[in-house]
Order: structure tokens, then sequence, then C-alpha cells
């Protein structure tokens, strides 16, 4: 996040200074969105920073969630920077100005995209190494920078070929479109994982097979079984409760002993993930079991 950020400060002079020398709106648009990218990275930095620090007594489950809001913030930046790319595109459908030095422009341009397609595709690696959403949400943002810098080198290279003035601020409106979809994905995301939102089909399968390696049968009963399996996901960190019914004839020692092996398959198969087991005897639920009811149709409910 902290090269984002130096990274964010020389495509701003590159691109600003692309703006300047021609005069294109389109290049302006371009150069609004490196704005944004600053101010994601600075925020992003932040609140990375935050989401590092240990549980403590005011937050027992960690600070994780705080990477929910970079990425959100993100998304209202880009929505920000699209509505001031159209403001600024529009009159110039009614009053085409001619550009200048664009071969200097498109140069400062192509360089730009470049520093940002390859710290992109650094920090996509990271974010998956770290599963952090706000390293995926800058890369992700980058990479829309990058494409919508082609879109503007595309539209000033027909400009010039065409001496179509107009399509120098369409580029400019088209660019604001594109950006308007990625932001409004970036807010959406962030919402449902600030509403607890459960861990993915992938993960949901390599948990649910942990689960039924473990599960044990005589007959047509169940002598170790597993149900209401619940899942969420807060930032790095992967949670699962369930419970773990067991024959009431079992001693103490053999019920942990089988606990603890089911939460080691789990931490091994989906790495960070944090597994709370309660362990019941057969045919028994606690009282609060009518706030954690079983997903219909999972293999491992009642």
């Amino acid at each position: 996040m902290a090269v984002s950020i130096v990274v964010a400060l020389l495509t701003i002079a590159l691109k600003m200074g692309a703006w300047w020398i021609t005069g294109s709106v389109g290049l302006l648009s371009d150069a609004m969105e490196s704005f944004v990218n600053l101010a994601a990275a600075m925020f992003g930095l932040l609140m990375v920073t935050v989401a590092e620090r240990p549980a403590d007594d005011d937050h027992p489950f960690g600070h994780n969630k705080a990477e929910y809001f970079s990425s959100g913030f993100e998304g209202i930046l880009i929505l920000g920077a699209a509505a001031a790319i159209i403001w600024a595109a529009l009159p110039r459908f009614w009053d085409p100005q001619p550009l200048e030095q664009v071969g200097w422009g498109l140069a400062l341009s192509v360089i730009s995209s470049g520093l940002n397609g390859l710290l992109a595709w650094v920090m996509l690696r990271a974010s998956r190494m770290h599963r952090s959403i706000a390293l995926e949400a800058d890369a992700k943002h980058l990479l829309t920078d990058v494409w919508t810098s082609a879109g503007v080198v595309i539209g000033l290279l027909l400009v010039g070929v065409t001496g179509w003035l107009w399509l120098d601020p369409l580029v400019a409106i088209g660019v604001a479109l594109n950006i308007v979809h990625e932001g409004w994905r970036l807010i959406w995301r962030s919402w449902r994982g600030l509403m607890d939102a459960a861990v993915g089909p992938e993960e949901q399968a390599e948990i649910d097979a942990v689960l039924e390696r473990f599960t044990q049968r005589q007959g047509d009963e169940y002598v170790v079984l597993f149900d209401h399996v619940l899942t969420r996901t807060a930032g790095q960190r992967r949670f699962v409760n369930l419970h773990m019914h067991l024959p009431p004839s079992w001693t103490l020692g053999r019920a942990d002993d089988l606990r603890q092996q089911v939460e080691h398959a789990l931490a091994q198969a989906v790495p960070g993930l944090h597994a709370s087991i309660q362990m019941l005897p057969d045919g028994v639920e606690p009282l609060t079991v009518d706030l954690a009811e079983p997903v219909p149709g999972t293999p491992h409910a009642h």
C-alpha cells in the first residue's frame, strides 16, 4: 500500500502533464482517476494498519473488518471521480477544443499505465497471499485505470486520424461509465463483508468435505454428526461455528481428542479458518439453537 501511494503520485504527475500539454478532457479524466488512486491508497494503508492490530478487550475478534471500510471508501471515491469526469466532458460536446502535442501526451499516459499495471500485478499476488480485500480492491482499481488509459489513448488516436474533436469528450464519458461499474462493485462487496457474509463456495466445499470425513455411522444411525454449520468472513479471517454430536457414553477426553482433530483438519483445508466447535450428546440441542438453524440441504444437518 505504501508503494501504491508513491506510484499514485508519479502517475498523477505524468497524467496531469499529459493533460496540460494536450488540453484533452480524455486525459484529464484519466488524471482525475489517479487522484482517486492516491486517496484510496492512503486510506487503504491506514485501514490495513488498523486491521493488523491484535484482538483486545473492546475487539475480541480482532480488527480485520477495517479492510472493508477501505474497499467501500475506494468505491465511493470512484463514483465521485466518474461524476467529475462527466461534468468536465459534457461542455466539450458543445464547444470542442483542438488538441495539441498529442504525441507527448500519449507517451506520458502510456508510461503511467505501465507503472499502474506492474503495481496491480504485484498487489494482486499479495492480496491472494494475505487474503486482503483492501489490497485486492486497490489492485483491481489500478487495473481499471490501465484499461481506462488504454481507452483514452485509442480515443486520442482516433481524434488524430479522423479530426472528430467530439470523440475526446465521448471517450471521457465512456471512461466515467466504465469506472462506475467498478466503484459500485467495490461498495457492494464491502457491504456484504460488513454484514458477515458466509465464506465462498470453494471454502464451504472444503469445510463440508472435512466434516464428512469425520462423520461416523453405524448402519443407519449416526455416531458422530455435525450440524448447525455457520460461517462468516471478516477481512483476512474466516470463522466457522458448528455443533458436534457424540454418543453420551464417550468420555470427555475422547470427545476432546476428536474435536482437536477436526479443528486441525479444518485449519489445514482452509488456511486462516478459526473453528468454534460445541460438543453435545447425541439428540441434545443448546437453548440458543433457534439462533443458528442449519442451512437447508447441507449434508451435516439433522
